[in-house]
């Protein structure tokens, strides 16, 4: 059911029974380390390539999601993935490894969310049983393609971030057992004219905001009905600039209750400068460290803001203004759900 012009109501409420989460080694000395199914100690994972060691990453993830269920992968009817490298190919060869029909999707850094809720919408409106839903990213990989490769060793001001190294996948099924995801608002592509790579924190606010303060009108909601309402990879920067803006328009959020994937994965000391980004991130932080929060009963709602900023190599070289594009997706612990 479409509610306002932007937020779909899943009224068939459709189940996220596992998850497959991986990270790298930065990951494994970071803040939620037991929150990840695997975690490699090789950032090449032996393979030849960063753009390879993402494609295993994802393709693990999800074996981790079909296993941990109750399912065979040839009851898989789709695949939804995305990530930030030119044509998506770690997601397009991660599909051809799965042998599951696919749908390849780009929304950067909100790819995870936006997989998500269209997996959410196909199986709500009854045609897919079982999807699964991820993304991926590599620090190296992206570095080099959207700044410099790590081993020029370039400076970066303080409002850049660390691109995550993972893979976060979600199995969303018509019926069983976890939390089940309750509606989905569909983000606009906002343009703040920052024209700097290294703050896409501060590029991202702004949608962040838009897409937050749709959900909430749409479905008639205060803050307060979520327990956390959580950005995708704001990080230092575009959290303070996101709070400070919903609080300004009139929105009743806690600091507390506003809390970011970019400031959640890494531990304080690692030097990631304003925090985390990358596709990975939100699916990572969410798939893992939240959704077992809310299966060990710490949480019974959620919002998941992830946020993409859609440039390219090509825009960047041109000085064009940074796209953003936010996409909320809120998930509720089957037990509290009427």
């Amino acid at each position: 059911m479409l509610v306002g012009h932007r937020t779909w109501i899943f009224e068939n409420k459709p189940v996220i029974i596992s998850t497959g989460t991986v990270g790298g080694p930065f990951e494994a000395k970071g803040n939620i380390p037991d929150d990840f199914d695997i975690l490699h100690d090789d950032m090449w994972l032996k393979q030849d390539s960063f753009e390879k060691s993402q494609q295993m990453m994802m393709e693990e993830a999800c074996q981790v999601a079909v296993k941990k269920s109750n399912i065979e992968k040839e009851q898989v009817e789709f695949f939804l993935s995305g990530d930030l490298i030119n044509q998506i190919t770690p997601s397009n060869f991660s599909a051809k490894t799965m042998g599951i029909p696919y749908f390849g999707l780009f929304s950067a850094c909100a790819t995870s969310m936006e997989s998500l809720a269209l997996s959410s919408h196909i199986i709500n409106a009854g045609s897919a049983n079982y999807i699964l839903s991820g993304t991926a990213s590599h620090n190296a990989a992206a570095e080099k393609q959207f700044r410099y490769p790590t081993e020029y060793g370039g400076q970066k001001p303080p409002t850049s971030q660390w691109t995550v190294t993972g893979a976060g996948c979600a199995l969303v099924a018509k019926s069983g057992e976890g939390p089940v995801v309750t509606s989905a608002t569909i983000g606009k592509v906002m343009d703040m004219g920052i024209t700097d790579p290294f703050n896409m924190g501060g590029a991202m606010a702004a949608a962040a905001v838009d897409t937050i303060e749709a959900h909430l009108r749409e479905r008639n909601v205060d803050p307060s009905y979520y327990d956390l309402i959580i950005t995708g990879d704001l990080a230092h920067v575009g959290r303070e600039v996101s709070y400070d803006l919903l609080v300004e328009r009139g929105w009743d959020i806690r600091l507390d209750q506003y809390v970011d994937c970019g400031l959640t994965i890494y531990r304080e000391g690692q030097p990631v400068l304003a925090g985390a980004s990358g596709s990975a991130c939100s699916a990572v932080v969410t798939y893992g460290h939240f959704l077992n929060a809310m299966k060990r009963g710490e949480l019974n709602r959620i919002l998941v803001v992830a946020t993409g900023c859609l440039h390219s190599p090509l825009s960047i070289q041109q000085k064009d203004p940074i796209p953003c594009i936010a996409h909320a997706v809120s998930i509720e612990s089957g037990s509290d759900v009427s």
